[in-house]
């Protein structure tokens, strides 16, 4: 399906450009979904116009009315990849859902450094991996384990299936769906029920220790904890990060990233990370684009 601008996150920032964005007559998308954005369960205090403190709950909900209101599509699905094309931008969702768009903004927040093993930063490089996109390659004929707690571990461990002679996977949150089990079982995945809790190797993975005792032996690691990160996402792009700043992406006034065609917005561009100012830059980056996408119009 094709889009005139596509949106990805969820946030006061996606949710404020994709309202922008649609007042001025385009066709667009969001993905995300609402109750993973940091701002769910969080309380406002500080916001312009309320007088009381605010759930962010509340918020999120009044502004998906808003987008639904507008005629933006709404899609609850996180995006593990996006291809430059020709003309724009191919996305496809977590279920393998693929979409086009001739800009993109990226509104997809920041997320915490999460560490699974005692030992881990000891083996990045060295059989810990966080990008399977850009590391599957090196794992061909071989045997890894992903562990993960989201859509983009689950889109990880089927990928991989193309390059590993063996792929395991360990859902770290809660239970996979019957569903989502029965996807990997066929694509050939093999579904741990022991929690992997130590890495087995003097200066290179050679396995796994479950917390029954068992080892198991692999060769490489891959860590999705959560939605696709910026650095994993943005990759392929060539989009420039402030590589001494925490990897935010530089943009300009205008929210324009370093690729033509790509716009950013919100926590994802730096400090002060605060929902005012993630929907000033919502605001910009909707404009910012719907001006992008009259002039390669107009080009035609």
């Amino acid at each position: 399906m094709n889009y005139d601008i596509a949106i990805i996150g969820v946030g006061p920032a996606g949710i404020q450009a994709g309202i922008h964005a649609s007042r001025r007559k385009n066709k667009v998308i969001l993905f995300g979904k609402v109750s993973e954005s940091a701002l769910w369960h969080a309380h406002l205090e500080n916001y312009f116009g309320f007088e009381e403190k605010v759930k962010g709950k509340e918020l999120l909900s009044a502004g998906i009315k808003q987008l639904e209101r507008a005629g933006v599509t709404i899609v609850e699905e996180d995006i593990v990849k996006i291809e430059p094309l020709e003309k724009g931008f191919k996305l496809i969702t977590e279920r393998e859902k693929e979409f086009t768009a001739l800009a993109l903004i990226l509104a997809i927040g920041i997320k915490e450094e999460k560490i699974f093993f005692k030992r881990e930063k000891d083996f990045i490089g060295k059989g810990i991996s966080y990008c399977v996109d850009c590391d599957a390659w090196f794992y061909k004929g071989k045997r890894v384990v992903v562990i993960g707690d989201g859509s983009s571990a689950i889109w990880g461990a089927k990928f991989l299936t193309q390059f590993a002679t063996e792929v395991f996977f360990y859902f770290s949150k809660g239970e996979l769906s019957s569903e989502e089990k029965k996807k990997l079982v066929e694509k050939g995945v093999k579904v741990l029920t022991q929690k992997p809790v130590e890495i087995i190797g003097e200066t290179e993975v050679e396995g796994i220790k479950l917390d029954d005792g068992s080892v198991l032996k692999v060769d490489g690691i891959f860590i999705e904890q959560g939605a696709k990160g910026t650095l994993e996402l943005l990759a392929p792009l060539g989009v420039e990060l402030d590589a001494e700043n925490f990897n935010y992406v530089k943009v300009d006034r205008k929210m324009k990233t370093s690729v033509d065609g790509i716009f950013a917005c919100g926590d994802i561009t730096g400090p002060p990370l605060q929902v005012a100012k993630a929907v000033g830059e919502g605001c910009i980056a909707g404009l910012s684009a719907s001006d992008y996408i009259n002039k390669i119009k107009g080009e035609n």
